[in-house]
């Protein structure tokens, strides 16, 4: 084989394997840079306005969570606005919303109602509730320590007269979960500093029930009411147990936004049912658990209405108030019932 051949075959050997090389980059080679770019979400260079920070439904009392000040852009603002330089959070606590605000979206001043306007309850209550005013003191009011929005219980104390003995004291929770809607005609927790101010109030409007407001009238003349302050995770504690006993269900078919609003409007209704009482056996044994037994001419049965037509004087309806072990007594067509100890 001569020279020039063999220049030849070198030379396209090498070529193939130049070829080969930069096939072999070509597929294997690294991944082609990613371009990321990187985006810049303007802040708003504007006043700072109130604005709510969740959702607020009509009849929701303003607290110092529900709003807070942020950035707007200037060309948004308008003079319905509140803005930071003018306006202060703390006399707004109290008002009450008027109209629907969502999370996020400025409060404006025709939204919010303040005390002492037209229909500033009416606008605090929701649909079908109905206002209701508690006597109290500083000691049945929780000391003052009762504001807008708060939930409590109520409490009613008093003495069941007999003629055998002493009263009975008792005490029993006749409805639980109410919401506080004002303390006399006060809303605001703040005094003219703007600091957090504790005062002894008279009267407190709640939150009930038509059926609840006739009961709160009556239980005024019966004996004493007191408030008895809830804790903010006594509501849901509440639901659960009402749940798990079946006394709530869930609609079927409900998707998780009306699930949650049917819960959350369980949660914050007043009931008066599982009523709860104390006598004044329970507090000192000095004291009667039951009602003082009646004298022959006249039927125990008198604190529980009258007995039905027709019906045998041994039958008279129990006592509304509770009762330990009794002995029934027949004194012709009088019974006289006589307790017997025990609790």
């Amino acid at each position: 084989m001569d020279k020039r051949k063999v220049i030849l075959l070198a030379g396209a050997l090498l070529v193939a394997l130049c070829t080969a090389f930069l096939a072999r980059s070509l597929f294997t080679g690294s991944a082609a840079p990613e371009v990321t770019a990187a985006v810049q979400v303007a802040e708003p260079n504007g006043p700072r306005v109130l604005v709510a920070n969740r959702s607020l439904p009509v009849g929701t009392i303003i607290t110092p969570d529900s709003v807070a000040f942020q950035p707007w852009p200037a060309k948004l603002v308008s003079n319905a606005y509140f803005l930071e330089d003018g306006a202060k959070v703390e006399t707004l606590l109290g008002t009450v919303v008027r109209n629907a605000i969502t999370a996020g979206q400025p409060v404006t001043q025709g939204s919010l109602v303040k005390p002492g306007d037209r229909g500033f309850l009416a606008a605090a209550l929701g649909p079908g509730m109905r206002a209701v005013t508690v006597p109290v003191s500083a000691r049945t009011g929780v000391a003052g320590f009762v504001f807008p929005g708060d939930r409590v219980d109520l409490v009613l104390t008093q003495s069941v007269e007999g003629e055998g003995g002493p009263a009975l004291k008792a005490s029993e929770t006749i409805i639980r979960n109410l919401r506080v809607l004002a303390t006399d005609q006060r809303v605001n927790a703040e005094n003219a500093e703007g600091n957090t101010e504790v005062i002894a109030f008279s009267t407190v409007t709640v939150e009930a029930t038509p059926k609840l407001a006739e009961k709160i009238a009556v239980a005024q003349t019966i004996g004493t009411l007191s408030l008895s302050l809830r804790s903010i995770a006594d509501n849901e504690a509440e639901l659960e147990r009402s749940m798990a006993a079946g006394d709530v269900s869930v609609p079927e078919g409900a998707d998780r936004k009306t699930e949650n609003k049917f819960l959350k409007a369980l949660a914050t209704r007043p009931v008066d049912t599982d009523v709860t009482y104390v006598t004044g056996g329970d507090v000192s044994r000095f004291q009667r658990r039951s009602v003082p037994p009646m004298s022959s001419g006249r039927r125990q049965s008198e604190y529980a209405g009258p007995i039905p037509a027709g019906a045998p004087a041994a039958s008279a309806p129990a006592p509304s108030v509770p009762m330990g072990p009794v002995v029934r007594v027949a004194r012709g067509n009088d019974v006289t019932v006589v307790p017997v100890g025990g609790k």
